[in-house]
């Protein structure tokens, strides 16, 4: 979950994973937060891909790794292995298709099966660039988060609606509370080094300064051969 490596440039590690059925735009919404772009005609999830991300949370470096699902029930027996990792799991559906906001219920009980309950849970409602085709209203979804306890909130992949409003406010801030052990171990760390590396300097300095050869009264013999005698 976080690097075992004590450097400056050590960050915390966490997974993210998206479920949901297909052509609910899980891939998307990955691409829109990783890259900040939408592709109109991007390619299904054949098993599992991947994508990675670093983010500033509560001034803490942090390297998130996004795992992409593929929403096809044959694909389904794959998704367990990366789940039980996961920190954050996002279940998406799609505002305009009943059937995958139905599907919910199923996928959330799924990953319970094989995920503890130190898992950030978030429900999202894909599309809602298209509300006028919407057939899954926003009391439905909020209704069904408050169910399981979990994170809601409606995002279009397409033009990054309420995507900061998903990531920073909402599930980075829980992220911060659920493991601020974690992102206090991560400082205390950089403190030790930087302390340790003003006592290297410190150290390093009195060594040159007092690396001279003193006479019988205490007089710099180096300084005394350097010195040039005056004529008379």
């Amino acid at each position: 979950m976080y690097s075992g490596n004590e450097s400056q440039n050590e960050s915390l590690k966490f997974k993210l994973i998206v479920v949901g059925d297909q052509n609910t735009g899980k891939s998307c919404i990955l691409n829109r937060f990783a890259n900040e772009i939408f592709e109109e005609n991007y390619q299904a999830t054949i098993g599992l891909d991947f994508l990675n991300k670093t983010v500033n949370i509560n001034g803490q470096e942090v390297h998130l790794v996004l795992y992409d699902t593929a929403g096809q029930e044959k694909f389904r027996s794959l998704i367990p292995m990366y789940i039980r990792e996961a920190q954050i799991i996002l279940l998406i559906y799609d505002i305009t298709n009943k059937e995958s906001f139905e599907s919910i219920p199923k996928w959330f009980s799924d990953v319970l099966n094989v995920k503890n309950d130190e898992a950030i849970f978030a429900l999202i409602g894909n599309k809602v660039d298209l509300n006028d085709k919407r057939v899954v209203s926003f009391e439905e979804g909020k209704k069904l988060a408050n169910e399981k306890n979990i994170i809601f909130e409606e995002v279009s992949a397409k033009d990054g609606q309420n995507f900061n409003e998903l990531f920073n406010n909402k599930l980075f801030n829980e992220l911060y509370k659920k493991f601020k052990n974690k992102f206090d171990e991560i400082i205390r760390k950089k403190e030790k080094e930087q302390t340790n590396n003003e006592y290297i300097g410190e150290d390093n300095e009195i060594s040159q300064n007092t690396n001279v050869k003193l006479d019988l009264d205490g007089n710099n013999i180096n300084y005394q051969k350097k010195k040039k005698k005056k004529c008379c």
